[in-house]
């Protein structure tokens, strides 16, 4: 079972799954205080599930605990992106080369075909929301490096801190053109199997991606 074919089984998993939900797409603000007894009312579970999911969430690094403050949803900052855009350059980069080398003629058709499906909306509305997994572009090439190891560290370890950014900030706005077609080079080297140029064109769209969110964050303060 992969990542983003996980289930529901216990009220525990299904807790965790829409809190995660909440936080990354950012219903929940980020910085904000997370109360096990007004999250046990909203889901109507006991508090035992709601510190359970906490405890998941802090693992999946959108939730930290602070002495005498408790829970909170981790805090979107300038410092913050930097050290998360440096680990997803060198990681995504490595994942879009071995992508290029071991990625499946039929899964990289699948990867263009969701780019293809997603033009209109890029190209007409300024809007390039990606869901999780799936139909996530950069969830698409990290399993299709096929080295499991990887896979672990980026959707296991940053995935969701990663998405909060890109969610949050990164998929609106006159970059989600540029982005787009940046999407559409690295699928185009992959589909050559010419691992440098993907890697080096998936480091430059997670650079051009990192500046533009830097500019927001600037203008929220």
């Amino acid at each position: 079972m992969n990542f983003f074919q996980e289930k529901a089984v216990t009220s525990s998993d299904k807790t965790f799954f829409q809190l995660r939900e909440e936080i990354v797409e950012g219903h929940i603000s980020a910085g904000s205080k997370l109360s096990e007894v007004e999250l046990s009312t909203k889901y109507e579970v006991s508090r035992a599930v709601v510190r359970e999911a906490i405890n998941r969430l802090e693992a999946c690094n959108i939730v930290e605990r602070k002495a005498n403050v408790g829970a909170r949803v981790v805090t979107l900052t300038s410092e913050g992106l930097l050290e998360l855009y440096q680990i997803r350059e060198a990681l995504e980069g490595m994942a879009a080369r071995l992508a290029a080398q071991h990625m499946p003629d039929a899964e990289i058709n699948q990867l263009s075909s969701l780019l293809e499906g997603q033009q209109d909306e890029v190209k007409q509305r300024n809007v390039y929301y990606q869901e999780a997994g799936d139909l996530d572009f950069h969830y698409r090439i990290i399993v299709g490096s096929q080295n499991q190891q990887l896979i672990t560290m980026l959707s296991n370890g940053i995935y969701h801190l990663a998405r909060m950014y890109r969610v949050q900030l990164g998929m609106t706005g006159p970059r989600v053109t540029t982005a787009y077609d940046e999407h559409i080079h690295i699928v185009r080297a992959i589909a050559n199997r010419d691992g440098e140029l993907a890697e080096i064109l998936m480091r430059r769209h997670i650079q051009y991606s990192k500046n533009n969110i830097a500019v927001k964050l600037s203008n929220m303060k």
